[in-house]
């Protein structure tokens, strides 16, 4: 059924496939909102090595406002990470049936205020975009710091640059070859086919996220966000309506 496939994602007792199918889904969102978002806002907001790159760059240029929008969109990233810890902890001691739901369900909230708030933006309104932007980072950190608590570590979802280096680092195991072993090496180089797999599946999730959320953006604008947050609403309720 649905439903019980909906509601083992976000159960508290997980699974390596709960991980992997929740991971896939937000990658995708991940994707949309951060490809769509640039063609809303004229920024990925993703990135956070980027972000403070161009925090520096505005500085040294003596573009001193531009450069705090961007530290204040990292900082922003901090806290939707911040608040994730916050909820999940608070719901796994007080609501312990509903873990994750709380933060899945403000996600979504936030993605139809992003969608009501961009959709009044005017091009030249450029406090309104950086505070859309701002926006935008906390609901990347909010969800990266989910998918990270569920999973341990496994699965992150909203940038690619850890997933492909670690591509790299298998294919360059899975290609190498093992020659006779000798004196104290006696294992060998072996890649981890499961973990490629699973970075490879998350990449894949990702890419045809952000393809489909900048063709949303295009053709719809922020209405595109709609789709994304009732996504987020069936993953956080359907366990009550399950129970």
């Amino acid at each position: 059924m649905p439903l019980d496939y909906l509601s083992q994602l976000t159960a508290p007792q997980r699974s390596a496939r709960a991980n992997l199918h929740l991971g896939l889904a937000l990658a995708f969102i991940a994707g949309a909102l951060n490809a769509g978002g640039f063609l809303a806002i004229g920024q990925y907001t993703s990135h956070m090595t980027g972000m403070l790159s161009s925090a520096a760059d505005h500085l040294v240029l003596g573009q001193v406002i531009i450069a705090l929008g961007a530290l204040l969109s990292m900082a922003a990233f901090v806290a939707g990470a911040a608040t994730t810890a916050l909820l999940v902890n608070y719901t796994k001691r007080n609501h312990p049936h509903s873990i994750y739901a709380p933060t899945l369900m403000l996600e979504a909230l936030l993605l139809l205020l992003f969608g009501l708030i961009g959709g009044a933006l005017l091009p030249h309104e450029i406090v309104s975009t950086s505070l859309t932007a701002i926006l935008l980072c906390y609901i990347m950190g909010l969800q990266n710091a989910l998918i990270t608590k569920i999973s341990n570590a496994e699965i992150r979802t909203t940038h690619v640059t850890g997933l492909v280096t670690d591509i790299g680092i298998e294919l360059g195991k899975l290609c190498y070859w093992n020659q006779q072993l000798t004196g104290e090496d006696t294992q060998p180089v072996a890649a981890n086919r499961r973990k490629l797999r699973i970075h490879l599946a998350l990449v894949i999730a990702f890419f045809l996220g952000a393809v489909l959320g900048a063709l949303g953006f295009k053709f719809v604008g922020f209405s595109a966000t709609i789709p994304l947050a009732i996504a987020l609403v069936a993953l956080s309720c359907a366990h009550l309506f399950r129970h």
